[in-house]
């Protein structure tokens, strides 16, 4: 690339997993940076094409319609997904838990809609990361769902995922400035071109167009968590999107979560397990030695190293 002084920064922005998304990187003309941004914006596309939940045509669709029958021959970066699935499962004593994405038919966020009752019963029954079934026979993997009406969903780390991966496309092209974003989901692959760090606002989790914090980022991941991306309220109480997998009700103990990590997937985990965790979330935090900055239910903040 040229040197600093002939470059400046430019925002190529797009749409994506259903969230808007922008990729910021220097370049000495506007052409050339959508001509560098352009890789990581189709590798973020591959990956959604590839996982969506919402599509015929994929993996994940394709799992899940064999559910109570056949395996499903899997290529590696899946198998590496679903490996990752297992260990995010593992550190969060079982709250991250990628069968559990069956819950939403119980709630309808949209229409402020309450599970029927019994439905949460019979759709927890069809939930488990225990019961899913992966092997690597002669150098091909396969996966199963034993039940039948047993579902996989990438979307507690998918978004992720592709942000960091769209990172590694745009360092492989020697972009050391700028980040990607998807939907709020940050990879910092550098400072501003004059060393300074990014300043990223965190969202105020009870008004729109307002933020609680201002984060310097010269590098990393920042990804943040909460109970207002999709929630309704109902006689007071909000009831948001990420749901207990022990219970499918939404959490409750925090507003919001935003942690900072080395990569965008490890940060955008931390946060949702942390959400998940309830009183334990700070603690949790702790263990992963990650910087982070959260709301508490009652509106306090809490802090720790660099947030």
């Amino acid at each position: 690339m040229a040197v600093a002084e002939t470059l400046r920064m430019y925002t190529v922005e797009f749409h994506a997993m259903a969230s808007p998304c922008q990729v910021l990187l220097p370049a000495a003309s506007e052409q050339q940076a959508r001509a560098l941004a352009q890789g990581a914006i189709d590798e973020v596309r591959r990956i959604e094409v590839k996982y969506s939940r919402y599509r015929d045509d994929s993996v994940v669709t394709a799992i899940n319609r064999a559910a109570g029958g056949d395996a499903v021959v899997v290529d590696d970066e899946t198998a590496s997904l679903l490996h990752y699935a297992g260990q995010l499962h593992g550190i969060s004593g079982g709250l991250f838990d990628i069968t559990t994405g069956v819950l939403r038919k119980a709630w309808d966020f949209k229409q402020a809609r309450m599970p029927a009752p019994g439905q949460l019963d019979a759709l927890l029954a069809l939930t488990g990361w225990h019961l899913v079934e992966r092997q690597r026979t002669a150098g091909v993997n396969t996966v199963r769902l034993p039940k039948p009406g047993m579902e996989l969903d990438f979307g507690g780390f998918g978004k992720e995922y592709a942000a960091d991966r769209a990172a590694a496309k745009l360092l492989e092209q020697g972009v050391r400035h700028g980040y990607v974003n998807l939907g709020g989901d940050f990879h910092v692959l550098g400072p501003q071109l004059d060393g300074t760090p990014w300043r990223i606002g965190i969202q105020d989790p009870r008004h729109d167009d307002g933020t609680i914090a201002a984060i310097d980022v010269a590098g990393g991941a920042l990804c943040t968590s909460g109970d207002y991306e999709r929630y309704f309220d109902h006689e007071g109480k909000r009831y948001c999107h990420i749901l207990d997998p022990r219970t499918g009700w939404p959490v409750t103990a925090w507003r919001s979560v935003s942690v900072l990590a080395p990569l965008t997937a490890a940060a955008g985990a931390c946060a949702t397990i942390a959400m998940l965790k309830g009183e334990d979330a700070l603690a949790f935090l702790a263990s992963m030695e990650v910087a982070y900055l959260a709301m508490d239910a009652a509106g306090a903040l809490h802090r720790h190293a660099t947030c």
